[in-house]
């Protein structure tokens, strides 16, 4: 008999019995059911035994906090349980059904920048050592920078930008990769398309025409298509994407196996590559100009600090319904259309925050070791850039350390936003995000952190003592049906 049988029986009870799951499986941590009536979920029950550490609902998964033992849990109950044995990727396709159109179209994004995010964190820390070494004038060098009084530190320069470019200025390869990967097409047909749109022949992109430059063209006799390339542009990239996709499908289902090596690929590529540069790279340019030049304007107006407030207020309840992954594509268009991102600063901060309180509990709570177990690795977590372990595992089970951090959050991105803090591009969440920063920023960067630091752990402290706040706050992801 396992070490959590006992304890796993009563999880299957809670949870509605084997009819109520869907599908299973685990991760490191948690347990991850696909519930077909996520209401008949026992949770007061649930987060009363021992081994579980909380709960949460998200992207149409319940989620049940384990720790390291989670395999050990998960194998005792399968042992008894007959539910359906699935892999993440199966759970992941499955939980669609509990979830609303905007859920499934924050998921797609979600799944098409993840892959992209380990270079997309490279290059923003490259851009900024290049921008320590290449831009900061030092006293101590008589006022020059680090690369004009070394021809070593000079070389390096140049060098680091070769996989700047390779990362951002050919951003719409990893997208249109990415896109064909999550929707399971023909991967390298990806590639090439992504090619197509940044090409060396291509000898203008769209922001020399938009300077005024002279557009070249393709010149067919009856008629013209213009020759610009899509360097580091992300709707233009995702729409080819697309395109490319349900070609492919279409063709797919209406051309015999025989010839279809042949043709779907043909008939799927030529017109995707064809409605990229004819339709879909233009429009693809404005929508996206339209949304950075508006979000840049909402964060640089007279009103920009409550724009800061707003967003850094309720990024972490926008973290648990699964959408602050759109905002991955936003820092992407704010950072190419205008050399950094304003907006992203405030996302670290918002993780800082979320840790910070998490560390006030820890002080509240210096005598609890079991509460330790979670509390420390998750505060540790969340300073390093992931919140999850904080917030469901400590935060949102007390709620006022959760209204303490999204409020401290809120005073930070005020302040970042009001100064202008821009950092690089996507960087590392949480502490290390200052090497992300522009080297112009750091110190608006630091103080800002430390009112993430200071006030959410002072609030937390100050509601627990006046009770206030204390498990009247339960977040559930909204339907938004």
């Amino acid at each position: 008999m396992g070490k959590y049988v006992d304890e796993a029986k009563k999880l299957l009870e809670y949870v509605g019995g084997d009819s109520n799951i869907s599908s299973v499986t685990h991760c490191v941590t948690r347990m991850r059911f696909v519930l077909n009536d996520p209401i008949k979920a026992q949770i007061d029950k649930i987060e009363a035994l021992p081994s579980v550490k909380g709960s949460f609902t998200q992207a149409g998964q319940f989620q049940v906090i384990i720790g390291n033992d989670v395999d050990q849990f998960y194998n005792d109950f399968m042992s008894f349980s007959n539910a359906h044995q699935a892999s993440k990727d199966e759970v992941k396709q499955d939980a669609k059904k509990n979830q609303s159109w905007l859920q499934k179209f924050a998921s797609v994004l979600a799944e098409i920048f993840a892959p992209l995010i380990p270079a997309i964190i490279v290059g923003g820390l490259l851009l900024g050592f290049r921008n320590i070494i290449g831009e900061i004038q030092f006293a101590s060098l008589g006022g020059k920078t680090v690369v004009e009084t070394s021809q070593f530190w000079a070389g390096t320069n140049d060098f680091l930008w070769l996989i700047c470019e390779a990362i951002f200025h050919y951003l719409p390869v990893h997208i249109t990769w990415s896109i064909t990967r999550k929707m399971g097409t023909t991967q390298v047909l990806g590639i090439v398309l992504g090619i197509c749109l940044v090409s060396p022949s291509l000898l203008a992109n769209a922001y020399s025409i938009a300077g005024g430059g002279e557009i070249p063209i393709w010149d067919f006799g009856s008629f013209q298509i213009e020759r610009i390339g899509y360097q580091a542009q992300v709707i233009p990239a995702m729409l080819a994407g697309f395109t490319l996709v349900y070609l492919e499908r279409f063709w797919k289902k209406h051309i015999h196996q025989a010839v279809s090596m042949i043709f779907v690929p043909l008939l799927s590529l030529l017109p995707a590559v064809i409605l990229a540069h004819v339709i879909l790279g233009p429009i693809g340019w404005k929508i996206g100009s339209w949304i950075s030049n508006g979000v840049y304007a909402g964060l640089t107006s007279g009103l920009n600090w409550l724009f800061g407030a707003v967003f850094g207020f309720f990024y972490a309840p926008l973290v648990i319904t699964g959408l602050h992954h759109m905002t991955n594509a936003i820092d992407l268009q704010l950072a190419n259309d205008f050399g950094g991102t304003i907006l992203w600063p405030m996302i670290a901060l918002s993780n800082i925050a979320q840790g910070s309180a998490v560390l006030a509990v820890i002080y509240l709570h210096s005598g609890d070791k079991d509460e330790q177990q979670i509390s420390v690795p998750a505060m540790i977590s969340a300073y390093l850039g992931v919140t999850e372990p904080a917030m469901f595992g400590i935060n949102i089970k007390y709620g006022y350390p959760f209204i303490a951090g999204m409020i401290g959050s809120g005073f930070a991105g005020l302040f970042s936003v009001f100064t202008k803090t821009m950092a690089h591009n996507i960087g590392v969440g949480g502490l290390p995000g200052i090497l992300s920063i522009k080297a112009e920023s750091y110190i608006t960067f630091i103080i800002a952190m430390l009112i993430a630091i200071v006030v959410p752990f002072i609030l937390t402290v100050v509601f627990n003592k006046k009770k206030m706040f204390q498990n009247k706050i339960e977040f559930k992801t909204p339907s938004f049906k």
